[in-house]
């Protein structure tokens, strides 16, 4: 228990955790009440506008990520969340105010989406980079998983009790839990020790935002991971839209049974979370292994006959993907340099939200003209297919042979190609 934890020593970094645990709870519990009053009080179920409103959330992320890194690496990141974090304080209490008013309308809610989804894009990058700051780099693994067993903690409890609090309090009320959540991390942010950080050298002048690009080119490694984040980020991770869809239009449930589910698929994810915490560095394989095991139990979870047993299916389909998740941001961040950690985060996090803005709409238009389970199962075709090229272009580009074993177990081995037509001969 002392490894998983271990990054709770350095005090920044236990009052960030801190902070942003109670942060991360409100932002469920404000996504949460966001979908339903989009999908059950200014629409009749209509997909595609949930679908539209998650599309403008990530949209900025996409369209400012080159900038965004550049500010990240430019500014002290400190600087840049304080900002951040109350942009987006405000944008909560608006959405809010015109809810409890009783004068929300839809383009209102279109466009406090795009507005934080501005934030959130300069906001991303600097979060991400900011954790290499506060702890030291045998430690940076370790506060990666800690940062998503925060976020997923937040998941497990954040729609579960905004589910509960929409019933008895309204929607309105529980927007306000989000916009108040944000001071926890101003307060994180301001109580830290500054002398305590060790910040990336900034970066000045022309140029950098082309920098970040090319440097990525040319690391067919980082494009590798990036292009499976990407397509399970796109096709995969529209739980926003398709957990919806499934408990009001499949299984017929009410507000509650929905946040339950969020809350169920967040155990998985929690444990997806501890179990990367816990390994010292991150590996290809297990990046790929959790990847194949999304595709099989988000396509269980899209057939489940009945409400439990989708929602069974929802927790090692939310541990695999966390798994992978996870796995790919530490790979990414340790393989970088400092100085343009900045940069790759942007586009990283451009490339795994970014992907939310074509995947959201297409995933909502499906849902209405085909069914909910089909915009699950999408997912899941899609991500069984990244499985394939990936296997397929790391066996071509490091001259690899897979072949089947059959004692003491079945099972496949990998071994370069010179060494398996040598026992072949043999």
């Amino acid at each position: 228990m002392s490894r998983t934890f271990a990054s709770l020593a350095v005090y920044n970094y236990r009052v960030y955790f801190t902070g942003a645990l109670v942060s991360n709870i409100g932002t469920w519990m404000g996504r949460t009440a966001q979908d339903w009053l989009v999908l059950t009080e200014l629409t009749d179920h209509d997909s595609t506008a949930l679908g539209i409103v998650t599309a403008l959330q990530f949209a900025p992320v996409v369209l400012l990520a080159p900038f965004a890194g550049a500010i990240t690496d430019r500014f002290p990141k400190r600087r840049v969340l304080f900002g951040t974090q109350t942009a987006l304080a405000i944008t909560s209490a608006i959405l809010a105010a015109v809810v409890l008013a009783g004068v929300v309308q839809l383009w209102q809610v279109y466009l406090l989406a795009a507005l934080q989804g501005v934030a959130t894009a300069l906001d991303n990058p600097s979060r991400q980079a900011f954790v290499s700051e506060m702890v030291p780099s045998q430690l940076l693994t370790n506060a990666v998983g800690l940062n998503a067993t925060s976020f997923n903690a937040a998941r497990l409890i954040g729609p579960g009790v905004a589910g509960l609090m929409i019933g008895l309090i309204g929607t309105g009320n529980t927007l306000i839990f989000n916009t108040l959540s944000f001071v926890s991390v101003l307060i994180a942010l301001k109580v830290m020790h500054p002398a305590e950080l060790d910040p990336a050298p900034q970066v000045r002048g022309k140029g950098k935002v082309r920098e970040g690009l090319a440097y990525v080119r040319h690391r067919p490694d980082i494009m590798l991971v990036m292009f499976m984040v990407f397509m399970l980020g796109t096709f995969g991770m529209n739980f926003q839209i398709t957990i919806a869809l499934m408990a009001t239009t499949v299984f017929h449930r009410g507000a509650a049974e929905y946040g339950l589910l969020g809350s169920v698929m967040a155990i998985g994810s929690l444990a997806g979370a501890l179990m990367a915490a816990r390994r010292q560095r991150p590996r290809l394989r297990i990046l790929i292994m959790a990847l194949a095991g999304f595709t099989v139990f988000s396509a269980l979870a899209a057939l489940a006959p009945s409400y439990l047993l989708f929602a069974v299916f929802l927790i090692p389909t939310g541990l695999c993907a966390i798994t992978m998740l996870n796995t790919a941001n530490a790979t990414v961040q340790l393989s970088v340099t400092p100085v343009m950690r900045g940069r790759v985060m942007a586009l990283y996090m451009a490339i795994f939200m970014g992907g939310t803005p074509l995947g959201s709409p297409v995933i909502g238009w499906i849902g209405a003209q085909f069914g909910a389970r089909w915009t699950i199962l999408v997912g899941s075709i899609a991500t069984a297919a990244t499985v394939v090229a990936a296997m397929t272009y790391l066996m071509r580009s490091k001259d690899l042979r897979v072949r089947l074993e059959g004692r003491p177990i079945p099972h496949f081995e990998v071994r370069p190609r010179d060494v398996a037509e040598t026992e072949r001969v043999a």
